[in-house]
C-alpha cells in the first residue's frame, strides 16, 4: 500500500466537498481512517484486515511486511488513556473534533455550554497537536478500543479493548514519527542534488556550473531566487541533452513553455557557445542568434 500526507487530505476533502449527504460522508471519513489506520498500525497487518471484515488472526503472520520489518515505535499507552479517559468523560456523543479539542483545552461556546471546559481531561492533551491526537484515534479504532458511531452523527463510544487499555492492561503501540527539521530538508536536498551532480559526465560538469552562473544571473535581473529559473535537476538535464536550440528545450524535463519562452533563448545560447568552445578544429563561433532558431531535427 503506497499513501501520503497529500493523498489523505485530498481524499478528505473531495469528500467533504462532495454532494453526498451528511450520513454518506461520514461513513466514507470513517472508512478512509480505518484505512489510514490499517496503514498505520505497527502490528500484524492481515490481523488487522481481518478484524476489519469481522474475523480474527492470531497476528504475526510472518508475511506482511510489518511482521517481516518491525516498524520503530514508541509507547502510546498515555496519550490512549487520556483520549479514552475523554470520551467516557464527554459521555461518548461528541465526535473527534470535539473531543480533541477537550484533550487540548481549546473551549469554544458548545464547550462551554457542555460544562466540559471543567472537566479534569480539559487540557490534559496540549502538548500534541491535532493531528497527533488524530493518529491515536485511529489507532484505538484499529485496535477496536474506540467506536465510531455513525448513526449517532459520528460520535465516538468505548470500544470492547477500551477498559483493558484504561487499567493498564494492554499497552498501546504507535510508529515513531520523526518530523524533519528545515536544516535536515535542506542538507537532504543538498545531498540529492550533490549525488546526482556525480552523475554528469567530466566533460558535462564545466557546462553544468556555466549553466548556474547563467542561472544566477538570470534570478538577480528578475529579482527571483535562482530555482524559480530552474532547478539544478533541470540544470543537469540541460548539460546532459545539450539542446541548441529553444525547440530542443522541450526535451528538457521539468522545463516548460513559460520557461522556454522566457529563459529558453539565454540557456541555448550558452549551451551553443559551449559546444564552439570546445568542438575539436572550430574555426570560430558562428553567431548564436543564427544557431538559436534554428530547429533541430526532428523536432
Amino acid at each position: 500500500m503506497l499513501y501520503g500526507a497529500q493523498d489523505i487530505v485530498q481524499r478528505r476533502r473531495m469528500i467533504e466537498e462532495g454532494d453526498a449527504d451528511q450520513v454518506v460522508k461520514r461513513t466514507e471519513i470513517a472508512k478512509l481512517n480505518a484505512l489510514v489506520g490499517l496503514a498505520e498500525t505497527v502490528g500484524c497487518r492481515r490481523q488487522a484486515i481481518l478484524q476489519y471484515f469481522g474475523e480474527s488472526h492470531a497476528g504475526n503472520c510472518g508475511s506482511c511486511d510489518t511482521c517481516r520489518s518491525p516498524a520503530a515505535t514508541v509507547d502510546a499507552s498515555v496519550a490512549a488513556q487520556k483520549f479514552l479517559s475523554a470520551v467516557y468523560r464527554t459521555g461518548q456523543r461528541f465526535g473527534a473534533a470535539y473531543v480533541i479539542d477537550v484533550l487540548r483545552g481549546k473551549s469554544s461556546d458548545k464547550l462551554r455550554r457542555n460544562g466540559h471546559d471543567k472537566l479534569p481531561t480539559f487540557g490534559i492533551g496540549a502538548d500534541m497537536d491535532a493531528a497527533a491526537w488524530q493518529g491515536v484515534l485511529r489507532q484505538l479504532v484499529v485496535q477496536e478500543a474506540v467506536v465510531v458511531d455513525h448513526d449517532s452523527f459520528g460520535a465516538l463510544k468505548l470500544g470492547s479493548a477500551a477498559r483493558a487499555i484504561l487499567k493498564g492492561e494492554t499497552k498501546v503501540v504507535m510508529r515513531e514519527v520523526r518530523r524533519m527539521r528545515a536544516t535536515d530538508v535542506m542538507s537532504s536536498l543538498k545531498a540529492s542534488v550533490a549525488a546526482k551532480q556525480q552523475e554528469l559526465a567530466p566533460e558535462d560538469e564545466e557546462l553544468f556550473q556555466t549553466l548556474k552562473a547563467l542561472r544566477s544571473e538570470l534570478a538577480r535581473q528578475a529579482g527571483v531566487p535562482a530555482y524559480v529559473v530552474a532547478q539544478d535537476t533541470t540544470l543537469i538535464a540541460i548539460a546532459r541533452i545539450k539542446p541548441a536550440d529553444v525547440h530542443a528545450m522541450g526535451l528538457v524535463p521539468g522545463f516548460g513553455q513559460a520557461k522556454i519562452a522566457k529563459y529558453g533563448p539565454a540557456f541555448a545560447a550558452a549551451v551553443v557557445g559551449y559546444l564552439h568552445e570546445n568542438a575539436p578544429g572550430d574555426d570560430g563561433p558562428a553567431e548564436a542568434e543564427d544557431v538559436l532558431y534554428a530547429p533541430s531535427p526532428g523536432i
